[in-house]
């Protein structure tokens, strides 16, 4: 069948080559170096010019596995990623397949699945086009390893680079070769559930993760062994959902768009992403999924991207929920002629398009500019010339693969408080009590999204200290003490018993892994059901006690930052939780992450970020002792808590300290217009000397943030411009340099232009976002 194949191509490709009176179609050259090359485009060409409409229609169209073909027994695993519904309509994805009118498969994952379908696409069809498979690979697939925002607050690009190419490699062996993955959007408000699967709140460091990501699925060329399609998501500006409701609209100006939300999509394409997804919500009134504006505007002409967008989950179908289309005819003409090129499980395009190219309403141009994106993906990816699955397939978390998921908790781990020095804890500790329905909840320690995983691949935090205090002689009490969300206090009796009994009480409290995630929005932060009573009860013994968060969200941990000393925000670490945490508490490791979203006092300061606009009344921070302060009433605050976050956005202890020296500038002014010419240029170099100061080697993530003033446009109190990871050994210095030039200087005036202008410029470089370690210097005309 692959000769048969080939031969084909090959004939259709000279077909082309030979006959120059072959009708052109979208002649623009792909920039996306993983799409790009002749030899692609003639390929595409040539498949394209022999195509019926109902098979190029069917390159648009994406479906789940049906049930009424499953795959042989083979021995492989045949399950989906998720529990799919069937396909709407009635309609039997698997005919589909077998009459060329299937382009791509959601969620249907493993060999023996797949390569079912792909014989059904391949072999019995005229042209032979195979089918791709997508599924949500957001972070891992077998080997489980943290939710996004942990690894985020790793800062460590190179790391997910890794743990991305881990996961793609896993996922080819399933039949997998589209992974939904990176979620890029920016998240201001921790009440939306999606937060869990992005990198936070600032589009600096979302723009390095976001590149980070693509490295690792798609490598240098998507035709190498183990790379993977990604998808960008959610297109755009998702993450602003309003009062953080998951779905819900967002409304916002082109400036703040283009300053905070679209940068790290723009540099996901930048990278060579191969796919988009649009997003569930509207933007400014106009549904993302029809929205010409974000997909043709910025995202075809603007940044050139040339690769197929995939609609959200039936979000071609939600427009005339939306109101914007009073059918499905409708809704299809929209969707498509904004730049959705697949429909994902509406069965909109297949039922609709056909009577809608018949009738002019979409010109056959577009169908075609859409399949030629489709293709142009298989052709890059190898599939028409590899379309079945071999070799072992990956059922289980991986031996090899664990030390990287270890090392991934390890560096997410944000230790937010320490007094006391309470951790890391004594190794002849000897009689310690784990507390908490989350010590050992294998179920819930790998988070929203979790890939194929199997519960039994996680190793919990109360297996693992069992294993060390069976080692070290030492005693572990185990008390659950409440369920997640529950509400009685039977179990607390046994907990403050345990507590009392031993050296020191570790508390795991937080969330349950589907309290995070899609549609998992929530009005309060707390720590849910009576774990906040539990906590109370334990803290009340007078016994020293490690509070351990597992959530996929900042919590209000106010009541907790009063009364704990040490607190350590855990995440969802992933099949290494129980390693990762234990070897964190006994400092085995030194904590290094920092925080990529500000934890808030209460929930009414959501939604709530370090790179505010300054206000016209700011609070007056004058002293109290000074014979003349008064205490201001109309500036912008709140009555009952501080306007500032509990702790904020680059914040993170670990167990040493870290001294910087002042900054020092290479020079105190620069001219606008010389930069604005030589964008490409770094004329500024800052720089401090970081120095350990404590008495263990440790890793500080060092922050560089800029603040203008006296530009055109109001501009952030501060917006991060560069970081660094360095571990230096106790007294050890190094001097940590960021060059400045128009990518970091510059900002949107009111024309949504980014421009540098004659202003003042401060340069702070700290351990986090409040650092005050500055210096200053001038653009001049």
């Amino acid at each position: 069948m692959t000769n048969r194949r080939s031969i084909l191509l090959a004939a259709l490709f000279f077909s082309v080559v030979l006959s120059p009176s072959l009708a052109q179609v979208s002649r623009v050259p792909p920039s996306n170096p993983q799409l790009a090359g002749p030899q692609i485009e003639r390929k595409v060409d040539a498949l394209l010019k022999q195509m019926t409409l109902d098979e190029k229609i069917g390159q648009l169209v994406q479906y789940s596995a049906t049930e009424a073909h499953p795959a042989p027994s083979t021995g492989n695993t045949t399950t989906a990623l998720n529990v799919n519904p069937p396909a709407p309509g009635g309609v039997d994805s698997y005919v589909l397949a077998q009459k060329g009118e299937l382009g791509s498969m959601l969620n249907t994952v493993g060999q023996g699945l797949t390569n079912h379908f792909q014989h059904a696409a391949v072999d019995n069809t005229r042209l032979h086009i195979p089918l791709l498979f997508g599924a949500d690979v957001i972070h891992g697939f077998r080997t489980i390893f943290p939710v996004p925002l942990a690894t985020a607050s790793s800062w460590d690009p190179a790391l997910i680079t890794d743990l991305a190419h881990m996961a793609a490699v896993e996922a080819r062996t399933a039949g997998v070769d589209w992974v939904y993955s990176p979620m890029v959007d920016i998240a201001r408000d921790a009440r939306w559930g999606r937060c869990t699967e992005g990198a936070g709140e600032d589009p600096y460091l979302g723009s390095a993760i976001a590149r980070a990501y693509i490295r690792g699925y798609q490598q240098e060329s998507l035709s190498a062994p183990g790379s993977v399609a990604a998808s960008v998501k959610h297109f755009a500006a998702y993450g602003a959902a309003e009062a953080g409701r998951d779905y819900n609209t967002t409304d916002m100006s082109e400036l703040l768009l283009r300053q905070v939300y679209l940068p790290p999509y723009h540099a996901a394409v930048e990278a060579g992403a191969a796919t988009v997804m649009s997003s569930f919500n509207s933007l400014n009134g106009v549904p993302a999924t029809a929205n010409p504006f974000l997909m043709r505007t910025i995202l075809r002409d603007e940044w050139g991207f040339d690769g197929p967008v995939v609609s959200d989950y039936t979000a071609v179908m939600e427009l005339t929920r939306h109101g914007i289309a009073l059918d499905a005819a409708v809704a299809t003409q929209k969707a498509l002629m904004a730049g959705v090129d697949i429909d994902m499980m509406s069965h909109y395009y297949d039922a609709e398009l056909p009577a809608l190219v018949k009738s002019g309403r979409v010109s056959i141009a577009v169908v075609d500019e859409a399949v030629r994106r489709v293709l142009r993906v298989k052709f890059a990816l190898g599939v028409f010339d590899h379309p079945f699955t071999e070799g072992p397939e990956v059922t289980g978390a991986v031996a090899e693969h664990r030390p990287l998921a270890r090392r991934a908790a390890e560096e997410s781990l944000v230790l937010l408080q320490n007094n006391d020095t309470l951790l890391p804890l004594n190794p002849a500790t000897k009689r310690i009590a784990l507390i908490g329905p989350l010590a050992d909840d294998a179920s819930d320690m790998v988070g929203a999204w979790s890939g194929a995983n199997n519960f039994g691949d996680v190793r919990t935090l109360r297996a693992t200290m069992a294993e060390r205090a069976q080692q070290s002689g030492a005693i572990l009490t185990y008390e659950k003490g409440t369920e997640i969300s529950g509400t009685s206090d039977s179990g607390f009796a046994a907990a403050v018993a345990a507590a009392q009994n031993s050296d020191v009480a570790i508390l795991a409290l937080g969330e349950s892994s589907d309290m995070s995630g899609e549609a998992a929005s929530r009005a309060h932060l707390d720590l849910p059901g009576n774990q906040k009573q539990l906590l109370e009860a334990v803290v009340a013994t007078g016994k020293p006690v490690v509070l351990l968060v597992f959530s996929g969200r900042p919590l209000v941990l106010d009541w907790a930052a009063q009364h704990v000393p040490a607190i350590m925000e855990v995440w969802f670490p992933g099949v290494e939780t129980g390693p990762a945490i234990a070897g964190t508490l006994f400092g085995d490791v030194a904590p290094s992450a920092k925080l990529t979203m500000s934890f808030p006092r209460a929930v009414g300061q959501e939604p709530l970020y370090y790179n505010q606009l300054p206000t016209g009344r700011p609070i007056q921070h004058a002293d109290p002792a000074h014979p003349g302060y008064v205490e201001m009433k109309y500036v912008s605050r709140y009555l009952d808590v501080p306007n500032d976050a509990l702790f904020p956005f680059g914040h993170g202890l670990t167990y040493s300290t870290f001294g910087y020296s002042a900054v020092s500038l290479s020079t105190q002014s620069m001219s606008a217009a010389s930069l604005m010419r030589n964008q490409k240029s770094q004329p500024m170099i800052a720089t401090a000397t970081v120095t350990n100061t404590g008495k263990r080697r440790a890793t500080e993530i060092v922050q560089c943030y800029v603040n203008i003033r006296g530009a055109s446009t109001e501009q952030p109190v501060r917006n991060l411009k560069g970081f660094a990871r360095i571990t230096l050994d106790p007294g050890q210095s190094q001097e940590v340099h960021f060059p400045l030039g128009f990518a970091e200087l510059s900002f949107y005036n009111v024309k949504a232009q980014p421009v540098v202008e004659p202003a003042d410029y401060t340069v702070f470089i700290g351990g986090s976002s409040t650092t005050t370690n500055a210096a200053h210097f001038t653009t001049t005309p």
